[in-house]
């Protein structure tokens, strides 16, 4: 979710790995692994991402780029599920980690804010801002009928 790039990813959870494995003595027993193993990811993702700005002068890709090619022949669930993808990947990235770890991963509101190490005020003003942005997204789309047998 965060690099939107399949190889990319694989290598951002490699490094993960790397990483956790060195700092395993840091992990504390009892508490949720994945929440520190996401701290780690998060951690990495920003390091590259700095430095991939510093070394190319770009950031992300825009949005209008991630367009799914045509889906004509594809069921209407999987172009609904391309279209939320589409309206959630167009969020700034910090609403986008917010909705993902709250969202997507389950986390509450102080685990995701633990994570990303913000206050919990600042997740839900993240949040509260990604929905009504989603929100306003999905009422500009028109709304597929449905189909009556």
């Amino acid at each position: 979710m965060l690099s939107r790039n399949r190889d990319l990813a694989e290598e951002l959870v490699q490094s993960t790995c790397v990483r956790a494995l060195e700092k395993s003595a840091q992990y504390s027993p009892g508490t949720r692994i994945d929440r520190w193993l996401f701290s780690i990811l998060h951690s990495i993702w920003i390091s590259d991402l700095r430095a991939r700005q510093v070394r190319m002068g770009q950031g992300f890709v825009p949005s209008d780029e991630l367009i799914a090619p045509d889906t004509h022949g594809q069921n209407e669930d999987r172009m609904h599920y391309q279209k939320i993808m589409q309206s959630v990947n167009a969020l700034p990235e910090a609403q986008r980690n917010a909705v993902f770890l709250v969202y997507v991963e389950g986390f509450t509101y102080q685990e995701a804010a633990d994570t990303l190490s913000v206050p919990i005020g600042t997740i839900m003003s993240r949040l509260a801002t990604a929905r009504a942005t989603l929100a306003k997204s999905a009422a500009v789309r028109p709304v597929a009928k449905e189909k009556r047998s």
